[in-house]
């Protein structure tokens, strides 16, 4: 585990606190009834409060006093939070929302205001309604999904390097017309997608959150851009092509048109699934995010949870993209529980009948640039300086 002096070096590196800030913010979902709790989650809120008892006594070296809150669970990833959270007043931390002190309820909107550096490691990402808080009440918040004990080597990485690499590669995206991606699926079967990145910002999400309305995720590394979605009258997306995604020992191939996954095949179970949900659930078929992760080249290894392994390489996500630039949101979906924002991860560990032969930017003077090549960059990221 960290230890204060750890905890302590971890916020001046990310957040780089200002002279006139006074608070920090850990937050923490709660399972219900409804949600039931896990022990990666028990042990995540046991964390929570370790830190929290940890950074007190650094305030007189980082200069803010921490405060931590558990709220509900939003039962999915990136839903909004709900109205409030419970100041945590000392002792264990509440095994359920149910037993949480009602009594100490503030609204979000009252922390935000007031805590503007925020830690968010919860078991249901809060990365989207931070992300558009942020922009609105000008605070910083690292979000930690999944955050496990595995993941605190990532958090000692040398995070200028990454922050470096993380740029070069945002301005590649934000400078391409397109990305073709070829993918290999079960060692002969080749399919291809293309990403229409016209009309998009990339962003450079490396782990250092020093400006203010900023929020991302803790560990970081990655550059990450959305595909154009098709909202200007007369210009429909050209994101076309196949996505394949293996779900345990299935492999579903999406039928990818104008950005928005239409259709798949497969005779598997998650064929069946996956079908049913693009029918109920439209806004889920939103190709939502293509993202280079860049701490494989750090010798950092996948571990099981999203919010690591998607930083170490090429991830697609599905769903919500209105926190990162994007159109679709919350009222896209038919329901708040039904609003997600989903990244399927291409690594040998995580879709071993799944490679990334290649990936190419297209850029808008027509030049072609290869990024990867069988999941490796062939990028020249230079030498260290």
């Amino acid at each position: 585990m960290l230890d204060g002096e750890e905890l302590a070096g971890l916020v001046e590196r990310v957040f780089r606190p200002r002279p006139d800030e006074r608070r920090l913010a850990i937050l923490v979902d709660l399972p219900d009834a409804a949600t039931p709790d896990r022990p990666a989650w028990r042990e995540r809120r046991e964390m929570a409060v370790d830190w929290a008892g940890k950074l007190a006594p650094m305030s007189s070296r980082t200069g803010l006093e921490p405060d931590l809150y558990f709220y509900r669970n939003v039962r999915i990833n990136n839903a909004d939070l709900p109205p409030g959270a419970w100041l945590h007043r000392g002792g264990p931390p509440p095994a359920s929302a149910d037993d949480a002190d009602r009594s100490s309820t503030e609204p979000f909107d009252s922390i935000f205001r007031s805590h503007p550096v925020i830690l968010a490691p919860t078991e249901f990402s809060a990365t989207a309604p931070l992300k558009n808080a942020a922009r609105i009440h000008r605070f910083r918040a690292a979000t930690m999904p999944g955050f496990t004990a595995a993941m605190i080597p990532a958090l000692r990485l040398d995070y200028g390097e990454i922050d470096r690499r993380v740029r070069l590669l945002a301005g590649l995206l934000d400078r391409a017309a397109a990305a073709r991606i070829v993918f290999v699926a079960d060692g002969d079967r080749r399919l291809a997608l293309r990403l229409d990145l016209r009309h998009r910002s990339a962003h450079a999400s490396s782990g250092v959150l020093a400006e203010p309305g900023t929020a991302g995720n803790l560990p970081s590394g990655e550059a990450y851009i959305v595909p154009y979605e098709g909202e200007r009258a007369g210009d429909p997306s050209r994101s076309e092509g196949e996505l394949p995604v293996q779900f345990g020992g299935d492999v579903v191939v999406y039928r990818v048109e104008r950005n928005r996954a239409v259709g798949v095949a497969g005779d598997g179970e998650a064929a069946r699934r996956e079908a049913d949900l693009l029918a109920r659930e439209p806004a889920y078929g939103n190709i939502a995010e293509l993202g280079l992760g860049v701490l494989a080249g750090f010798g950092v290894q996948p571990c099981g949870e999203v919010l690591l392994d998607e930083k170490l390489g090429l991830h697609v996500a599905f769903g919500r993209s209105d926190h990162f630039g994007g159109q679709v949101g919350p009222g896209d979906f038919t329901r708040p529980e039904a609003v997600v924002h989903i990244d399927r991860v291409y690594l040998p560990v995580t879709q071993p009948r799944i490679r990334v032969e290649r990936l190419d930017l297209a850029m808008d003077d027509g030049a072609p640039v290869p990024v990867m090549r069988d999941g490796a960059y062939v990028v020249a990221f230079g030498p260290r300086p």
